[in-house]
Formats: structure tokens, sequence, C-alpha cells
């Protein structure tokens, strides 16, 4: 019995000291991932705002921790909000780890935020030695998203199209969703499955995030609806998408991480949208580049028509939609490939860069 006892002794030794090395190496590689999913995203460009009312809101996660909430400033440096507001001493009414609580606080979230950084900030880190999320990791709905929303996408995909029955442009906003699942980051890697499709396409997009719940806005009320915008590709992929399933576009739309975001939010009272440009680079390579000023139907009547009947709630995501240059319409069309770089550009808000496999 004494025997067994001293065995059972030595085996808790062995184990326990089995648990520490575990825990170390687990440690190791979570740091090691950390540090080379930080280096897919090395120098962040941080480009001035285009209304100079406004805020950069990242999600991040820092060297040791979890994701938070962080205001971007254009000196490269990121500052966590929860952190300074407890160094400010001032009280927060919504929760710091999370964009969709503090588009529900609505104006005071803000305030809240404008009176920490009045201000210098203390609890900083630079942004290339952070990891940035989405902005909004977990959305709580599908991603709303807008069709055929400039006249020149319209056109260049008519005779790709499997449909030829859509000759006339819509008169009403085209919408259709994506899956939550789509959700990547905006430095992440976009699944590849040859198995299943090798028509992988690139989709950049203005997304607008809603900061107050509403049903049946008006167009002249839509714009006072918007919490922010972000950067977001509405990664394609072309055959499902347009004949596997009787041409019902949402499958296509809505395969695992075909849907990065971010890098950040820029708050609504920060973007001129007259100046946007919406750009894609395929290895460095220009194939899209649009304005707010060419989409057919703005924001105010895509809110407006969105919400007819249909509620829409703080956070909720509208991708506004992709001008032309997309590589099914081209002659030989063109898909991605594993190993290619695909980048998003919102000029005014910032950059995407997800390699595709």
């Amino acid at each position: 019995m004494i025997k067994n006892k001293k065995n059972i002794k030595i085996h808790r030794r062995t184990a326990l000291k089995i648990g520490v090395a575990a825990a170390a190496f687990g440690t190791v590689s979570s740091l090691l991932n950390f540090n080379e999913k930080v280096q897919a995203q090395t120098n962040i460009n941080v480009p001035n705002l285009s209304a100079k009312m406004g805020y950069r809101i990242a999600n991040y996660v820092p060297a040791a921790g979890t994701s938070r909430l962080g205001l971007v400033t254009e000196d490269g440096k990121i500052y966590d909000i929860g952190a300074e507001s407890k160094i400010q001493k001032v009280k927060l009414d919504f929760d710091s780890n999370s964009l969709i609580s503090l588009a529900s606080s609505g104006n005071i979230g803000l305030q809240q935020i404008d009176k920490i950084f009045k201000g210098k900030g203390k609890a900083s880190a630079e942004i290339n030695k952070v990891k940035l999320l989405s902005p909004i990791p977990k959305p709580q709905s599908n991603i709303y998203c807008v069709g055929w929303n400039y006249l020149e996408h319209f056109e260049e995909g008519k005779e790709a199209r499997a449909d030829k029955g859509v000759t006339e442009y819509p008169k009403y906003p085209v919408f259709f969703s994506k899956g939550t699942q789509t959700m990547n980051e905006p430095f992440g890697n976009i699944p590849y499955d040859a198995s299943y499709s090798t028509m992988e396409d690139w989709e950049a997009e203005l997304a607008v995030i809603i900061g107050k719940k509403g049903k049946n806005i008006s167009e002249k009320d839509a714009m006072e609806y918007v919490f922010g915008y972000s950067a977001y590709n509405d990664t394609t992929v072309r055959d499902v998408q347009q004949k596997r399933h009787s041409g019902q576009w949402f499958k296509g739309k809505s395969i695992d991480g075909h849907g990065p975001m971010g890098p950040w939010v820029v708050t609504a009272g920060g973007l001129n949208l007259d100046e946007t440009r919406i750009i894609c680079r395929v290895n460095g390579v220009e194939k899209q580049n649009g304005s707010y000023k060419q989409m057919y139907f703005k924001i105010p009547t895509i809110i407006s028509e969105l919400s007819r009947g249909l509620t829409l709630l703080p956070g909720d995501i509208i991708a506004t939609g992709t001008p032309p240059g997309v590589g099914y319409s081209r002659t030989p069309a063109e898909f991605l490939k594993p190993g290619d770089v695909m980048e998003t550009e919102v000029t005014g808000i910032g950059l995407l860069r997800n390699k595709i496999g």
C-alpha cells in the first residue's frame, strides 16, 4: 500500500512537471502564433481622416491579454479605451470590449471617448505590435449586402452572368446577405478549397455600421442611423453563386472567412463620403477603383429601402456594393489562387491585406 502511494506521488510529480512543461510550450506556441499574425500586418498605414470630427475605433489583441477596443491615432499608436477610462476615472456606458455595445450607446459613448482623450493618453501600444481583429468579429446577424450598385458593374457582368434574363437596371436596390461565419480579420488568410470551387473572386466595398435601432427610416433621416464605416471585401465563389443553387446568391457569398473587414471603423463624422474611393489590388495590380459618387443608390436610399418593414439594429453591417473590375467579368476571366494577396482599400479609412489559402 505504501509503495503504491509513493508511486502515485511520483506519478503526480511527473504529471505536474509535464503539465507545467505543456503550459510553457502552449504559452510559447501561442506567442509565436501571435507574432506570426502580427508580422502579416506590418507597416500599417493610418490615413488621415477625410473629415475631422471622427475617430478610428479598432478591435485588437495586445501581446498579452484578450481583445478590446482601441483608439487609433495618425502617428501609428493605439490606445486602450477601457484602460484609459480607468486612468482618467471616466465611467463608460458601453462595454469597452465590444464595438456593437459602443454603437448602441450612440453619442453618449462617443462623448465619453472624447472626454477621455482630450488629454494625452497613456495606455498605448504601436499599431504594428498588436493583432488587429475585425471590428465586429461576431456579427449579431447576417451581413446585409447591395448588389449591382454601380452601373458599370451591372453592365460588365451581363455576358458573364448565368441568368441572362436580367437586362434592365433595377429600380430599387438589390439586397442579399452573407452568413455571419464569413467575417474575417483585416489581415487574415481567406480559405481556398479547390475541391469545391476554383472561382474565388474579389469585390471591394464600403461597409456601413448602423448605430441606432430603426424601422421604416426616411431617406432624410437615414444618415442619423450611421455609426461609422469600414473597408470590406465581399469575396465570392462565382460558380456556386451563379449556378449551383439555381442562381440564389446566398451560398456562393457565404463561404467561411469570405468577408474580411477593417482594419477599424471610422466613426460617421470622420469620413467625407464624396472623397471616398474603393480600391482592390491583387498581387499589387489594381483591379478596381471606384468612388462613392459612382454608387447608383447612395447610403440614405439603401438604409431607407432596407429598413422598410425590417428593423435595423446597432452593430448591423451593410456592404454597399462593389465597383467595376471584378474577375469573373474580365476577358479572359480571372480568379484568386492560393498564395495570391488581395488588398482592399477605402480611402480615408485604411487597407485590408488578405492572403488566399
